[in-house]
């Protein structure tokens, strides 16, 4: 059987049983079917769930939404791990059910500061399109660019 993998090196099996991992684990946090007072009044988005090549581990990325401590929701779902490992279990039709891990997701925070970054002033004038080129080179092309218009 051929492997295709991802631009990560992951093969394309992996990849799926970690997106039905994913799906199980938001439906169950979604319908609130564990008996935790901070999950309860939380918001959780799973959005990714890696999966070992043994398929014995799997690390669910999460992000809780709100003001609450993520630290908290972490340890929450650590503890009720059992549970979700079993209710993920009766939804996939795979030999063995992953572990579950649970860590922060930090694109989110990256994301974040990528955004804060491209809206400072500085980096918002030289991304406009009608801004003047700001390195030399850039400069001096523009310049080319404008003798040979003026030519045709």
């Amino acid at each position: 059987m051929k492997v295709t993998p991802d631009e990560k090196g992951r093969s394309v099996r992996l990849l799926r049983i970690g997106e039905q991992v994913r799906h199980a684990l938001a439906a169950i946090l979604l319908r609130r079917e564990l008996r935790d007072e901070l999950l309860d009044k939380t918001i959780v988005s799973v959005s990714e769930v890696r999966v070992s090549p043994d398929l014995r581990h799997a690390t669910a990325f999460i992000k809780a939404l709100g003001d609450v401590d993520e630290q908290a929701v972490i340890k929450a779902l650590a503890s009720h791990a059992g549970y979700l490992r079993g209710e993920i279990a009766r939804q996939l039709s795979t030999k063995y059910t992953p572990d579950l891990r649970f860590r922060r997701d930090e694109s989110f925070d990256a994301g974040a500061r990528i955004d804060a970054i491209l809206r400072q002033p500085h980096v918002a004038r030289d991304l406009r399109h009608d801004a003047p080129p700001t390195r030399l080179s850039d400069a001096r092309r523009a310049r080319e660019e404008a003798e040979e218009k003026g030519d045709e």
